[in-house]
């Protein structure tokens, strides 16, 4: 299933933050591939390193990792995160949460800067 397919399909409260923040994903960098992977859209530059977590629909989110698989050792990501939009949850895989479209419009920019930093350690 193409990305695009699956997202005309999909029916989320916050299905235009998914848009907002899949179109600012891939304008990241023109390398960026996606892909629908855990049933959500999922982003690779070789290795998957970011994926919607869209459930459940309270909120959006997005959990950045280094790869489909836990790396052992595991790659400790080092972001710089002043807006504090990532929980932690191991040295190499995090989420960022979005309430809402105009959430995920106020901080479209750090998110941004967030997945520069985090593709750039990949």
């Amino acid at each position: 299933t193409s990305v695009e397919a699956f997202l005309e399909q999909l029916e989320h409260p916050h299905k235009a933050a998914i848009l907002l923040l899949r179109a600012a994903i891939l304008r990241t960098d023109p390398r960026i591939a996606e892909s629908v992977k855990w049933n959500a859209p999922s982003f690779a530059l070789g290795e998957q390193f970011a994926t919607f977590k869209l459930r459940p629909v309270e909120t959006v989110q997005i959990v950045l990792h280094t790869g489909a698989k836990v790396k052992s050792p595991p790659t400790a990501m080092v972001i710089d995160d002043p807006e504090g939009l990532l929980r932690w949850v191991a040295p190499d895989r995090a989420i960022a949460t979005f309430g809402d479209l105009d959430t995920a419009r106020a901080r479209e920019a750090a998110f941004v800067g967030i997945v520069r930093q985090w593709i750039a350690q990949l």
